[in-house]
Parts: structure tokens; sequence; C-alpha cells
């Protein structure tokens, strides 16, 4: 037994110290995945039983100010994640066929890597999403889809940063964090306030998007099974098997969210008597022209409320 241990504890130090990187080894919690997966199982235990628990006999906080800056600094964040995987590589230089890693100390690879990290990094302010729900009490919204695609994200992308910080798999990060400028962008515009709610008649198309995201990913990711490329075939099904698991995932929620509702709402419009145009206010008035008065959704766009959704109602506005 204590020779299995020891063989195995030489066969980990061997795959973190000889077979990953070289160059991120000393960076931020590059030395090993454990204080990520710590990170991860925390969050996990967090949102779901301790900050509630936490919230319990509390009142929810208002955090629509909070919120917006989050939004800004998202969008901000992601647009410059989008850039550097342009300009370090996947603008001219990395082709969308086959493209080894470059592991070398060149500035354009030096640059990748870095990128790579950050984004890494971006995927732990993105638990802030999760935590604004517990704040607010909107503990029905941390749904299974949300806290899995959180809490698996940084373990996912810790990985891919140790071994394969740039290359074919980085193609991930490229659409990920455009869709995210896109997602945060609305989330910003929706806490902005009711004036602007009638202009985000978009929402559930950010839905389709992600889903077409995870559809090229697959596809980017798995054709290199069939030709020869450089590149680490076990990242390929890595990047591939979450691509594929996200995209159900994204799915099962958008028939949910849309399908069912567009047809719940069609039966119920059938049997609606149609309303004198006198009696519209008071239509809105009493019922909300969204549920709770005014809704600023922050999350999966969906009125079942997945990721990171805020309701505000009047008595919020300052």
């Amino acid at each position: 037994m204590a020779s299995l241990v020891r063989k195995l504890t030489e066969s980990y130090r061997d795959l973190m110290d000889n077979k990953s990187d070289p160059r991120v080894n000393n960076w931020p919690l590059m030395d090993g995945p454990l204080k990520t997966f710590l990170i991860c199982i925390f969050y996990a235990y967090f949102v779901k039983v301790l900050g509630p628990k936490i919230m319990e006999n509390r009142k929810p906080f208002g955090l629509r100010k909070i919120m917006i800056v989050y939004n800004l600094f998202q969008v901000l964040f992601s647009m410059w994640l989008f850039y550097e995987s342009l300009a370090a590589g996947w603008w001219n230089d990395y082709s969308f066929r086959c493209q080894p890693i470059d592991y070398s100390n060149s500035p354009k690879a030096m640059r990748m890597a870095n990128g790579c990290w950050w984004y890494y990094m971006s995927k732990f302010t993105e638990f802030l999403d999760t935590f604004f729900f517990v704040l607010r009490k909107k503990n029905n919204h941390i749904s299974t889809l949300h806290v899995i695609h959180h809490g698996v994200m940084p373990m996912s992308t810790w990985f891919g940063v140790k071994f394969t910080p740039g290359g074919h798999s980085s193609f991930f990060g490229l659409l990920n964090t455009f869709v995210h400028v896109i997602m945060y962008g609305y989330y910003l515009l929706a806490a902005l306030g009711p004036k602007v709610q009638p202009y985000l008649w978009w929402k559930k198309y950010i839905t389709t998007i992600q889903i077409v995201q995870f559809v090229a990913v697959m596809i980017h990711s798995f054709q290199l099974l069939f030709i020869e490329c450089d590149y680490p075939k076990a990242f390929v099904w890595w990047i591939g098997l979450h691509a594929i698991l996200f995209f159900f995932l994204f799915k099962d929620f958008y028939i949910k969210a849309y399908s069912k509702k567009t047809n719940t709402n069609d039966k119920n419009s059938s049997n609606k008597v149609p309303m004198k145009k006198e009696d519209d206010y008071e239509e809105i008035k009493n019922n909300g022209f969204y549920q709770n008065e005014y809704k600023i959704t922050t999350g999966y766009i969906s009125d079942n409320g997945l990721r990171n959704r805020v309701f505000i109602d009047k008595s919020m506005q300052e």
C-alpha cells in the first residue's frame, strides 16, 4: 500500500513539474490544482448551504448600484480578454484548422499564456453572480445549471493554463469572452432600470448565441481527431466534452424557458378576454409590466431564473 501511494505521489509530481508548462509554474495558483479545487468546493457549499443559512433571518440586500458597476466591469474585462486573444494569435497568426502550442518565451507566446491565465481568473470573478443571488435571497435562482457552470469552469481552465496555455483550445476562450461581452452588456442595460426594458426584447437570443458557441467549439475541437495535428489529444477531448455537457444543459434550459413558455402563453392568450384600451394602464399597474413590478434580469436570460438575475422593485429605486 505504501509503495502504491509513493508511486502515485511520484507520478503526480512528475506530471505537475515535468509535463506542465514551466513558464506558468510560479504564477499564482498554478503550483497545483488543490487550491482551485477547494475554492470551487467552497463556492458550491457557500451558495447552496452556508450563504442561505447566514441570510435566513436577514433582510435581502439592495445591490442595484453594485450590480451596475459589476456588470460594467465584466463587460470591460471580457472586451480586454477578447482583444488579447486576437492580438496574441487568433487575428492573423493562428490556424482554425490546426494550431499547436507555442511554448517559447517569445512576446506573442507569453502574451497568449498571460491572457489564458487572466481568463482563468475571470472565472473566479464570475462567482459574484451567485453571491449576489445569495445576498438578495434569490435562492430559487441558484439552479443546477448555474452552480455546475460556475463551479466547473475554474477547475477546467486551470488545466488549460497549466498544460496548454494557448494553441488550438484557446479558441474556446476567444468565443466565450465575445459572448460575455454581449451577455454582461445585456445585464448592464437591464440593471439600469425599467425605462430600458422595452429595448431588451432580444434576451432569449443570448441563450441561442451561447448554444451556437458550444456547437462551434465542438466542431473546432473534434476536427483534430480526424487530422494530424501536434496538439494533445487529451485536451481535444477535455474541451470537446465540456462543450457537449454545456450544450445539452443550455439546450434543456432553452426548451424549458422559452419553448414551453411560448406554448403556455399561446394557450392563455386564446382564453383571455381582450382588454379595453383604457384598461391597459391598470393591467400594468396592478400586475406589473414584469413580475415583481419591475424585472431587472442579470441571468441566463429566463423568466425561470438562472445565473445572475436580480429583481428590483419600486421600493429599491433611489
